[in-house]
């Protein structure tokens, strides 16, 4: 009872999770706005634009006196000063400028960034949403620059901006914004008339959309990695951009366009009838040093292009602007969800069907942090007869060892027989030298699955417990005031605790693994070796790369591997007894040997033709 084991799910579980870390890691106050509030029209006040612009770049002189013969008055709305019309509603405070008829400034209420400040998607410039045209004079034009004139209609819960582009009293552009004040959703109409007579149909007009990205997180490097651009297409596909560096697309029949912020997204949805065609999509780091401060993290661009309808413009668009909450993505029922990033395949299945639910649960009933707890317990008690699995396969492993090693010394100038004798002893022991690593491997899902949920959990975000303020970002104990490599320019707390955790788990559990290995072949590796290495190789990996991590990732982590320990030692003290499984290997033994799989035979017939060609050469 005094022998000790290392669990072979921590070894495998740890070293291939640590190569998808390593190879996932290196591929992947300004000027005061102006503010009006407004609950009619007639509240509308501006502010002084120092350059005016008019129309004439639109039409040629020949046009304008076609207007005016025609009796339509020609209206240079554009010399009017700028306005800001300010909308206040239940989830933002949305400001529209009639310079460009954008939003020129968009502030979630009840979100902070890591300064306290509020979480501002658009401001001071750093969006900008425009359309341009060419004109049958074959000049190019730009909303972008033009002023609005504009116009609020209050629904009461619905809100309507107007914005017009106006070229005479039946010839203008009109941008109409509807914002539901209970809802993150803006509603955009965009609709001319008159302006049949002005462009050249036979080619598109472009929407164009960008934004630079605000840092709102403690680690910039942690908040760029889940900054990216997302979008969804032919009605069923996610795709994005690169993480890291530069990348730029072009997809067809695109759903929804997201510059996803880690927890907060600016999104652009199509009408479901008429999804985006030819879309040119472009994302561009904007840290280059990790170890400087920032104000941006990626740089997005779209540029869609639409056909006329009936020589006008003719669309209707959403705009979505809030959390990258998955319970609040999942109700518009459009797939937004999606762009939440709990993995793909089965661990973003994993995810979204037992750990979300599971914890959203009990984050209902305890603290977010004693919520985490409870989770682990949860999971390591449904991993529990894995671990049982692994334990009883190394120990029967172990009661095999001198029969191996004795198989090793006999044939050891004779590979296929060795390998012949050391199966058959498999078979008659009922034993299997994957009988440890399988256990380990089945729990590779969970492990990288909570990896995904922990960062993108949005519920984590800004939630304290015990010394980390911010469950969704690292649990800082000590600045350094400068940037080392790879690790940042703090020392967090829980990955060191994990870390020694899984030191001191590993350590205790080793000389049970090393006993139930067989003496290495020759030309073989020794895993002895290699299990001492891992011992304080996995426990330094985890501290390195965690540092940036989630703080509550790593709490995880710390309980999950307290109770591995519990549960190893329980099993080892009160319910394995290597004395009965010494005895259940002797009658297998002495059972008649069970004719071999159908996998058996075939690996025992590669074998043989090996052995052929090897004495052939």
């Amino acid at each position: 009872m005094g022998d000790n084991k290392i669990d072979i799910n921590s070894l495998i579980g740890f070293f291939l999770i640590g190569l998808i870390f390593i190879g996932w890691l290196y591929l992947n106050p300004p000027p005061p706005q102006p503010e009006i509030i407004q609950t009619n029209e007639n509240d509308i006040s501006s502010n002084d634009v120092t350059e005016e612009q008019d129309l004439s770049d639109i039409l040629s002189e020949s046009e304008i006196e076609e207007y005016k013969e025609s009796n339509l008055n020609f209206e240079n709305s554009i010399s009017q000063n700028e306005q800001l019309i300010r909308v206040d509603t239940d989830k933002f405070i949305v400001t529209f400028s009639t310079l460009g008829g954008q939003i020129s400034s968009l502030e979630l209420k009840d979100h902070l960034n890591y300064l306290g400040n509020p979480i501002n998607l658009i401001k001071s410039d750093n969006s900008s949403f425009d359309l341009d045209f060419t004109t049958k004079n074959g000049r190019k034009f730009n909303t972008k620059d033009q002023k609005f004139i504009s116009s609020l209609i209050d629904q009461g819960d619905v809100k309507k901006v107007s914005l017009k582009l106006v070229v005479s009293e039946d010839v203008f552009i009109e941008y109409l914004y509807s914002i539901n004040i209970n809802d993150y959703i803006i509603e955009l109409d965009i609709k001319s008339r008159g302006f049949y007579n002005i462009l050249d149909t036979t080619q598109k007009y472009n929407l164009n959309w960008e934004l630079s990205a605000f840092r709102n997180s403690k680690s910039i490097s942690y908040e760029n990695r889940y900054s990216y651009m997302t979008y969804y297409h032919d009605e069923d596909k996610i795709d994005y951009l690169s993480i890291s560096g530069d990348d730029e697309d072009e997809e067809d029949d695109v759903n929804w366009i997201s510059f996803k912020q880690h927890f907060f997204s600016s999104v652009l949805i199509s009408e479901n009838s008429r999804p985006f065609k030819n879309v040119e999509l472009k994302s561009e780091d904007l840290v280059q040093e990790y170890s400087t401060d920032t104000l941006f993290t990626k740089k997005f661009t779209s540029r869609i292009p639409f056909d006329y309808v009936n020589s006008e413009f003719d669309n209707s668009l959403k705009f979505y602007f809030g959390p990258n909450q998955y319970s609040q993505l999942e109700t518009y029922e459009i797939g937004l969800e999606e762009s939440v990033d709990f993995g793909w395949g089965i661990f973003g299945f994993i995810n979204k069907n037992i750990f979300v639910p599971l914890y959203r649960s009990l984050s209902d009933i305890f603290p977010y942090g004693i919520a985490i707890i409870f989770m682990t317990f949860i999971v390591r008690l449904m991993l529990a007869p894995l671990l049982y699995k692994s334990y009883l396969s190394q120990a029967k492993m172990k009661i095999l060892r001198p029969e191996l090693d004795e198989i090793n010394k006999k044939f050891k100038d004779n590979a296929m027989k060795k390998q012949q004798e050391m199966m058959s002893l498999y078979r008659k022991a009922g034993a299997s030298p994957m009988g440890g690593c399988l256990p380990g491997v089945l729990q590779i899902p969970v492990f990288y699955a909570l990896f995904m949920f922990f960062p993108s959990a949005f519920d984590l975000r800004q939630k304290s417990f015990l010394w980390a303020d911010d469950l969704s970002a690292y649990d800082s104990i000590l600045d350094f005031g400068f940037y080392i490599p790879l690790y940042g320019d703090h020392i967090s707390l829980f990955p060191i605790l994990a870390s020694v955790s899984i030191f001191f788990y590993m350590k205790m559990t080793t000389g049970q693994q090393m006993a139930a290995q067989p003496q290495p072949q020759d030309g073989m590796p020794d895993m002895a070796k290699m299990m001492k290495y891992m011992i304080y190789f996995a426990p330094i990996m985890m501290m390195v790369f965690f540092n940036n991590y989630s703080s509550g990732l790593s709490l995880y982590y710390f309980i999950s591997n307290l109770l591995s320990i519990a549960v190893m030692f329980t099993i080892k003290n009160y319910i394995l007894d290597e004395q009965k499984i010494r005895k259940q290997i002797q009658f297998n033994k002495s059972q008649p040997v069970k004719p071999p799989s159908r996998f058996q035979r075939r690996m025992q017939a590669i074998m043989e033709e090996a052995e052929k060609q090897k004495k052939n050469k």
